[in-house]
């Protein structure tokens, strides 16, 4: 048995006359699609899995090159920066009107609508290619965590000094691209919701045991140092010139580490698909519909930017200075993995268990955008085309009827290993996460909602308003340009002495 696809297969479209179909107008909303479900909750959930990635385990390296004075005030800067222009943009998924304007459904559906002409193809490269970027990140990261949870049982099963402890990230790499392919066969993105609140439970789970073990070891080296002992070394300017770098890697570090912590706030490109989820109140026809409607899709996005920006930077500056402290000038990139693989082994296997379940849910709310535009795009470029556009049903056990299209099966499958592959070509942790925030930080989180909201509210050139935002934006442009060229000069660097593909003994 099979079916046609009329549109994408990230939803599934309805005819306008079955809106006025009896019962079944009451399972959708008002665009014709199925009814949202998606709340207050479920958008915190969906944020805090976007936000709280990898990006947090690289913020104490990101501190130690900044130090206790620009540290802290970079991460507040840029939590300010991104929870401003996330509410402006959740006020332009509708149009004209933010409340009961035409849905917007992509981030490039809202560029287009509002700005249009060449700037919505130039938003499209942005995001999808941040969007790609990530998944390969988050393979690399999520392959650092298992290896992790290997070397930690080896070194407690053959001792500290054991020389074989050292596995290869490839096979980890692989075993996580499989568990991608099995999930991005799910359909829907709504039907993601249980994965992000389980990844979002996840980030909070390792970031707070990030964080306790940061306070036990600046515990224990205070004890130590009582008696005499070593503790971390911290500065109010971060790494010392002369001490632990020269004066060009200080520079050039310092500008990736901004990178660093504009990649660990990134998630506005994923906005649009997360607020298109939630659940629209309409126009309620009695008290009853008044009592029970929930408020406008924008407001509740606001609400839930709030909640997850708060959160996402209260810990990102327990994670950053803790780590800092811990660590000091010497803060690996990835803090999880600087504990020595010792004891207690258990909890930094648990930290890192933790950290691999979130980043399975967290790649795929990050996909999920790729897979339906491209499918999308096919389903009209090639409408008559039964291997795109067919649907197969397949009574599955424990699960009931699922729809198989190859198309589907194919294209994501592939996307999937070639996200992997190139993983395994640059798996290089601190650099790879620097530049892909440089990239997407100013045109994705910050030029197009900045220039949306200005067409939007027609603000006067030349007027207070429109010059700060200009500022705000040019501002923003340079941050990203110095933090890419650290990125691109760490990376440089890393090639130069690495062997792809390289088993290592």
């Amino acid at each position: 048995m099979a079916r046609d696809l009329n549109t994408n297969t990230l939803f599934v479209e309805q005819a306008p006359e079955t809106i006025e179909k009896g019962d079944a107008g009451k399972n959708l909303d008002d665009d014709g699609r199925p009814k949202r479900t998606g709340t207050l909750v479920t958008a915190s959930a969906h944020i805090i899995t976007a936000v709280i990635g990898s990006g947090v385990l690289s913020l104490a390296w990101a501190i130690a090159q900044l130090g206790w004075v620009a540290g802290p005030i970079v991460l507040i800067v840029f939590s300010f920066i991104t929870y401003f222009t996330s509410t402006i943009l959740a006020d332009c998924y509708r149009s004209p009107d933010p409340i009961t304007g035409k849905r917007n459904y992509t981030y490039m559906d809202v560029v287009r609508a509002n700005l249009g002409g060449v700037k919505v193809q130039l938003c499209g490269i942005a995001q999808y290619g941040n969007l790609i970027g990530v998944t390969i990140g988050y393979t690399i990261t999520a392959s650092i965590s298992m290896v992790a949870v290997r070397r930690s049982n080896c070194f407690h099963k053959h001792g500290h000094e054991a020389t074989t402890c050292n596995p290869s990230n490839y096979p980890f790499m692989i075993i996580f691209a499989c568990i991608q392919i099995v999930l991005s066969q799910i359909p829907n993105f709504h039907k993601l919701s249980w994965l992000s609140i389980l990844a979002a439970v996840m980030s909070f789970t390792y970031a707070t045991i990030g964080v306790g073990l940061s306070i036990a070891r600046v515990a224990g080296m205070m004890d130590k140092h009582e008696g005499g002992g070593a503790h971390a070394r911290t500065t109010l300017t971060g790494v010392t010139v002369g001490v632990d770098v020269s004066s060009s890697e200080k520079v050039w570090r310092t500008f990736e580490s901004i990178g660093d912590i504009a990649f660990a706030y990134a998630y506005s490109n994923v906005l649009v698909e997360i607020q298109t989820r939630i659940q629209f109140s309409g126009g309620p026809a009695s008290l009853e519909d008044t009592l029970k409607s929930s408020p406008a899709e924008n407001k509740v996005m606001k609400k839930a930017t709030f909640v997850g920006i708060s959160t996402t930077t209260l810990f990102y500056v327990a994670c950053g200075c803790f780590g800092y402290a811990a660590f000091g000038n010497n803060a690996p990139g990835n803090f999880l993995t600087g504990f020595g693989f010792y004891e207690p082994f258990w909890m930094i296997d648990f930290a890192n268990v933790c950290i691999a379940i979130h980043l399975i849910g967290a790649y795929q709310v990050f996909c999920q955008p790729i897979f339906g535009f491209v499918e999308k795009w096919c389903n009209k470029r090639w409408p008559e085309s039964k291997f795109i556009t067919s649907e197969h049903c397949i009574d599955v056990p424990l699960y009931g009827i699922y729809y198989l299209n190859l198309f589907r099966l194919v294209w994501r499958t592939i996307y999937v290993i070639i996200t992997a592959v190139i993983a395994m070509i640059f798996p290089f942790f601190n650099d790879i996460l620097g530049f892909l925030g440089a990239a997407s930080f100013w045109p994705l989180t910050v030029y197009f909602p900045v220039e949306m909201h200005i067409a939007r509210s027609k603000i006067p050139k030349f007027s207070f308003t429109w010059t700060w935002l200009k500022i705000l934006s040019w501002a923003c442009l340079m941050v990203s340009v110095v933090a890419a060229a650290g990125s691109i000069q760490g990376l440089i660097k890393q090639i130069q002495k690495y062997k792809p593909f390289e088993t290592k003994q």
